[in-house]
């Protein structure tokens, strides 16, 4: 797959930051769901883009929607994409930004 534009960590992490969890109404980002996203930039400038997450319980049932709506962020990125889902370290609330925690009323 070919992208005439540099794909960043920037720009990947902006356009995740409006994937809003469906059941909070709060991006995944702010949720601190986003362990890590790397970039893999090709010389033809074709990228991997490799995004490293977690969900709040693992027998989330709105896992295969939050996986979709990744995909549908990216994809105008047109990049290799992977999303690898961890376990470790295990989320916690303490992991949401302060925007998140006000939000949710947290803090």
């Amino acid at each position: 797959m070919y992208n005439a534009v540099m794909v960043t960590k920037t720009n990947v992490i902006q356009r995740l930051k409006k994937v809003m969890d469906p059941e909070l109404h709060i991006s995944i980002v702010d949720l601190g769901l986003i362990y890590d996203v790397s970039i893999r930039q090709h010389v033809d400038t074709s990228a991997r883009i490799r995004v490293v997450m977690t969900l709040t319980t693992p027998r989330c049932p709105l896992a295969p929607v939050i996986d979709q709506m990744i995909k549908d962020a990216l994809a105008d990125l047109k990049s290799e994409m992977e999303i690898k889902l961890v376990w470790e370290p295990v989320w916690t609330v303490d992991m949401m930004s302060e925007e998140g925690k006000l939000k949710l009323e947290i803090l």
